[in-house]
């Protein structure tokens, strides 16, 4: 037999039917975090601080109600960036598809530090320590997604290769600047828990913004 042959192009769909699993299993988890509230027995001894009624003990749900709104928006546009830069990516490996499950577990994880930042950004004493952990929940999807793209765009590996290079470096630097700015959200969290909530915040109604559309090589100047 002569030459070896050359390794089997592998699809992208069957990892975007995963992730959209995913996806979709996320987002919905992210409302079983918001409890249904319990009040008091009719005649009983009411501790201080204690709804005695259900509009006023929904009312004290508002941080759980607000971490919801905000996870939610962000699984949302993981979901819609993940389609849309998968129409860059024109086939996947072995370890493309490892780093997109790494990314799918941080995606998965984010019901928990809503969960907390929803808890106890209302309690003082616990806000720093809740909201840290709820900025790192952002920043680990962020960096895994980071990878992603360094890995299949490095050399053209994975990405269509008619995109044009200055395109394709202008989405290199978005993606580490939000690592970067996740990263000071962090930072700051251990300062300053309200700053570093606002910084998250406006990077998810920066990243509401539609994307870039691709550039390729025959429509550059």
């Amino acid at each position: 037999m002569s030459g070896s042959h050359a390794p089997p192009t592998l699809s992208t769909q069957r990892i975007e039917a995963f992730s959209d699993g995913v996806f979709a299993i996320a987002i919905t988890l992210l409302i079983l975090e918001i409890k249904i509230p319990t009040l008091p027995a009719p005649g009983a001894a009411v501790p201080l601080g204690t709804a005695r009624h259900l509009v006023e003990a929904l009312g004290k749900q508002w941080p759980s109600y607000g971490a919801y709104v905000l996870s939610f928006v962000n699984v949302g546009i993981y979901w819609a960036n993940h389609h849309y830069v998968f129409h860059l990516y024109k086939r996947t490996d072995h370890v493309f598809n490892l780093l997109n499950v790494l990314f799918l577990m941080f995606i998965s994880i984010l019901p928990f530090p809503t969960a907390i930042l929803g808890q106890y950004f209302s309690h003082p004493a616990e806000r720093q320590t809740a909201t840290a952990l709820y900025a790192a929940g952002l920043l680990l999807p962020a960096m895994s997604w980071n990878l992603m793209w360094i890995y299949a765009s490095h050399n053209y590996r994975l990405i269509d290769r008619r995109l044009a290079p200055l395109f394709v470096q202008s989405l290199s630097r978005q993606y580490l600047l939000s690592c970067a700015l996740y990263s000071v959200a962090l930072i700051a969290s251990l300062l300053n828990a309200v700053i570093s909530l606002l910084i998250c915040v406006g990077l998810t109604l920066l990243y509401l913004l539609p994307p870039k559309p691709p550039v390729y090589l025959s429509q550059e100047n």
